[in-house]
């Protein structure tokens, strides 16, 4: 269903300015090929003593010397600023490695050294169609996305929640949980990645918010993972419960909610969307005007892809796209009414 690795699209000069624009270009170090001279690796554990995909790195004694500070300069940029009088107690406690994937991102564990609490932040390759994922998430999701980009590095904040492999596997069949709940939130996460085309929503790719309320507990699905924004060329690839590991959350949604009430969130989620679309009309206009004059795969996916969503939508309005950016373009102004 997904490629098993996409190709890498630069950032161009239009896309550059938007950035810069918008607040997501800064002068930070370029560190992600430093990164990658570490000396050895061991496989990481989660907290149950599980192995993971992860690989906890290390390096010679004095490439870390160079590694820290840039690091904790990064983590300061990232939050507040780069004002240096804020992060000086911090350190680098670990580094991770994933050799998963399209990004291979990096996962810095930074610790403040007047508490022990610790943080996350993720060093990549900057990708031109996951930044135009982020974006589009930070506009049209009901969440904020922190990043910052200087040439090819992009950093990213880490995003909390339990992963999403974890949460259908030991919170899906606790007697406690919402059932109702959590499938109003899939069906509106599912709808708002296929609006805005963001694909390979497998479990693995997103997390679960769990948020205890006054009386109930609310939860929110957010990706963690936009490699594969107006990337690929099947419809179905957009569609997070077509997934077999959504496959028990899908269940759990068909069998507590009936058409009726499906609809009712699906048109919720429109109307949300709508909103915000029109609340940031003009960064949403920028982001998408630079978007369509990218090349962000190949003609072939955008021509197969455009006839998946006309022979979903019924409609011929996207038989003259000729990149991924306009089918993303006319699929958020189809289905949000723009």
């Amino acid at each position: 269903m997904i490629s098993r690795r996409k190709d890498r699209y630069p950032i161009s000069a239009p896309l550059g300015q938007y950035l810069y624009r918008f607040d997501r270009f800064r002068e930070i170090p370029g560190i992600y090929e430093d990164l990658l001279r570490f000396a050895g690796s061991i496989p990481y554990e989660d907290p149950q003593g599980k192995e993971t995909l992860w690989l906890t790195v290390y390096y010679d004694p004095e490439h870390m010397r160079e590694l820290r500070p840039k690091l904790t300069r990064i983590y300061g940029e990232l939050k507040v600023g780069g004002d240096s009088d804020h992060h000086e107690h911090l350190t680098v406690d670990r580094i991770d490695f994933g050799e998963f994937g399209n990004s291979r991102p990096f996962r810095i564990r930074i610790t403040n050294l007047y508490n022990d609490n610790s943080d996350y932040f993720y060093v990549k390759f900057a990708d031109a169609s996951r930044i135009f994922g982020l974006e589009l998430e930070h506009i049209l999701s009901p969440n904020r996305i922190n990043y910052l980009v200087n040439g090819d590095t992009l950093i990213e904040e880490h995003i909390a929640g339990v992963p999403g492999d974890v949460f259908l596997r030991d919170h899906l069949p606790k007697p406690e949980l919402n059932q109702v709940r959590i499938a109003k939130e899939f069906t509106k996460f599912n709808e708002r990645c296929f609006i805005r085309l963001l694909g390979d929503m497998r479990s693995v790719n997103y997390v679960v918010d769990i948020t205890p309320d006054f009386e109930e507990v609310q939860y929110r699905v957010r990706p963690i993972d936009f490699d594969q924004q107006s990337y690929e060329g099947a419809g179905k690839t957009y569609l997070a419960y077509r997934f077999r590991s959504n496959r028990t959350v899908t269940k759990l949604a068909f069998d507590v909610l009936n058409r009726a009430t499906i609809e009712q969130y699906v048109a919720e989620e429109h109307a949300q969307m709508t909103r915000r679309a029109k609340v940031e009309s003009l960064r949403l206009k920028a982001l998408l005007g630079v978007m369509q004059r990218e090349e962000l795969a190949p003609r072939a996916h955008v021509r197969r892809l455009a006839a998946d969503l006309a022979k979903y939508h019924h409609t011929d309005i996207f038989r003259d796209c000729t990149t991924m950016g306009e089918l993303t373009a006319a699929h958020v102004s189809h289905m949000l009414d723009l």
